[in-house]
């Protein structure tokens, strides 16, 4: 009798081997979403999967999926998105839904809070060094079977940046596709306009840097249509939209590869500043510039997180009943001060 597993693969080995007219696939790409705490993710994600239903916080990693219908009477492709929870708190989580049987269909959302600029590059430095690290690692190891492959990757990381583009030997394209989205821009557009300024050419020069697209957006509709565009790409290789907005008084909106650093311009600061600064690289010289103005806070505040096990969207009364009993007992134990008396009562207690 043939497993489930079987099956499935004799399934797989008869649609590789039918001819090319006769072949069907199925393409399945993943969407990563990442960013601050509260920042809007899954707002986005529902957004762009036409759910109407409210936003809940995101505690962990969470996982849902997309279809869209290629044609009439043909296979619907399929796209896995998974989102990271709790800011820069869980980056071990980020290497689950990254392996090497994903890596070649997978791409990076970060969603940046603009509202909390203070926040803002920690966040953004943290999550992007934590996610190429455990990309390179992975396609190391696909180098080591298949180097073939790996070049291949390493390739496809350049494919948003033409060949004649002025800027491409002082780039460092990001290894994996990379949209980079500021949210709440209804708040920030209330900035002072020398701080939205700031923002602005920073998020600009660090998203052209990584051969990233940037957007901003907020609850607007006409907003988040543009943000479920350039998602849809992503999960289902639509055409990537070709315009453009580099207006630090409108929603910014470009595309990978069509920015430059000439357009961008200089760090905002005064010639004397930038040669007390001492960076030794570019992106550190804007980093330096950007937390002069937005100090970041302490890290242990960008990682505060709570317990899922007390959120209240995860409340399950018999199982908290439960809870309750036990850390009673616990604390019961614990105060005989005796821990002969505490492994019994534990036992005895727990039967």
């Amino acid at each position: 009798i043939e497993t489930l597993w079987e099956i499935a693969k004799a399934e797989e080995e008869k649609r590789s081997q039918g001819s090319e007219g006769d072949r069907v696939e199925i393409g399945e790409k993943s969407v990563f979403f990442i960013g601050s705490k509260s920042g809007g993710k899954t707002t986005i994600i529902l957004r762009c999967l036409d759910r109407d239903e409210p936003a809940k916080p995101t505690l962990a990693l969470e996982y849902t999926y997309g279809r869209r219908a290629k044609g009439h009477n043909t296979p619907k492709d399929i796209a896995h998105i998974w989102e990271l929870g709790g800011g820069t708190s869980l980056l071990d989580l980020i290497s689950i839904p990254i392996t090497s049987d994903t890596l070649r269909t997978f791409s990076i959302v970060l969603v940046l809070d603009l509202s909390k600029p203070n926040d803002l590059w920690p966040t953004m430095e943290n999550l992007l060094q934590a996610t190429k690290r455990h990309v390179d690692k992975v396609i190391m190891k696909v180098a080591k079977t298949n180097s073939k492959a790996a070049s291949e990757m390493r390739q496809k990381m350049w494919s948003s940046i033409q060949k004649d583009h002025p800027d491409r030997e002082l780039i460092d394209p990001f290894p994996i596709p990379l949209v980079i989205i500021g949210s709440k821009y209804d708040i920030f557009q209330d900035f002072d306009p020398e701080k939205r300024k700031v923002i602005c050419k920073t998020l600009r020069f660090v998203a052209h840097y990584f051969g990233a697209s940037l957007m901003f957006t907020s609850k607007s509709e006409a907003l988040l249509l543009k943000i479920r565009g350039v998602i849809n790409q992503l999960a289902f290789g639509i055409d990537k939209s070709k315009s453009i907005c580099v207006d630090q008084n409108k929603p910014l909106f470009i595309t990978a590869g069509l920015d430059s650093l000439c357009q961008i311009g200089s760090p905002p600061v005064s010639d004397n500043d930038i040669g007390k600064l001492q960076a030794h690289s570019p992106m550190e010289l804007w980093k330096k510039v950007y937390e002069k103005l937005f100090p970041p806070k302490s890290i242990s505040t960008l990682k505060a997180i709570q317990d899922p096990a007390r959120d209240p969207q995860y409340a399950e009364s018999e199982v908290d009943e439960m809870r309750v009993q036990k850390d009673q007992v616990l604390s019961k134990i614990w105060s005989n001060g005796s821990v002969v008396q505490s492994t019994a009562a534990l036992a005895e207690d727990l039967g």
